[in-house]
């Protein structure tokens, strides 16, 4: 025979054990939704940068991400993305592609560059398209929950962005050693004296994420730019066996872009 005190006692000790329960899966929930709904919102203002030639075989070659700010007119993306266009003089063939203009693209002209922080800075002419905003990436702190959206394997499975998340896992100086003291160029004795910091991301990114937006995921405004990935020997085991270590560069560098644009309209 069970005592009514002792039945109290047990009721008692599963409302306490089970009501964190249920209030940690609602919490876990609500955040899925909020994460999925920010991904929904995100996906629009993502862009692929490639090209378009006619006498090419595919016509529409990929190079990497890009994203959209400022009002719909200009696109981010890393100057190493269009930089092969740029030393092929082809500036008229680059183009980025859109759920809205898939087939062909629109053309896009680089208006500002920075090869230094690995920025460029595209306008097209078409309709305004949705825009992303700016964070002040100085407010960065290690352990912010991130997310980045973009096109990790090109056009594979069409103009559909993919999303990756995990946490800003370190803020530390872009330092770029060289591999022998005979190969000193200009650019690295710059890094050497002018040092910035970049975000280490704990999250997997592939070579085509070049240029995708770093938001965070309880925003959705834009705090850096993936531009590359620590790659475990050769360059083809980014794709085989990836690091899970990426880089980005802070989004206040994208601000300076704008500044000298907006400089010179």
């Amino acid at each position: 025979m069970i005592r009514r005190g002792c039945l109290t006692g047990v009721v008692f000790l599963i409302l306490v054990v089970w009501c964190p329960l249920l209030r940690a899966h609602e919490t876990n929930a609500m955040e899925d939704n909020r994460l999925a709904a920010l991904i929904e919102s995100v996906k629009p203002a993502i862009v692929a940068v490639g090209t378009y030639y006619f006498n090419d075989k595919p016509k529409a070659r990929y190079m990497g991400t890009g994203f959209v700010i400022r009002k719909g007119r200009h696109i981010v993306t890393n100057f190493h993305v269009v930089s092969p266009v740029v030393e092929q003089k082809k500036l008229s063939s680059l183009r980025i592609f859109h759920q809205r203009f898939p087939d062909k693209g629109i053309t896009v002209k680089i208006v500002a560059k920075d090869e230094f922080h690995d920025l460029a800075l595209l306008e097209q002419d078409g309709d305004p398209l949705p825009a992303l905003e700016l964070a002040d990436s100085s407010t960065a702190k290690e352990g912010h929950r991130i997310a980045f959206t973009g096109y990790p394997i090109g056009f594979v499975l069409g103009l559909n962005p993919t999303t990756h998340t995990g946490i800003i896992s370190s803020i530390a100086p872009l330092i770029r050693p060289s591999p022998s003291a005979r190969i000193i160029s200009g650019d690295l004795i710059r890094h050497l004296h002018q040092p910035y910091d970049i975000f280490q991301i704990d999250a997997t990114a592939y070579p085509g994420n070049s240029g995708s937006p770093v938001y965070l995921a309880r925003s959705g405004k834009v705090i850096g730019v993936i531009n590359k990935v620590f790659v475990k020997g050769k360059k083809e085991h980014a794709l085989t066996d990836p690091s899970g270590i990426t880089y980005a560069i802070p989004a206040n560098f994208i601000r300076a872009l704008e500044d000298k644009i907006q400089s010179s309209e």
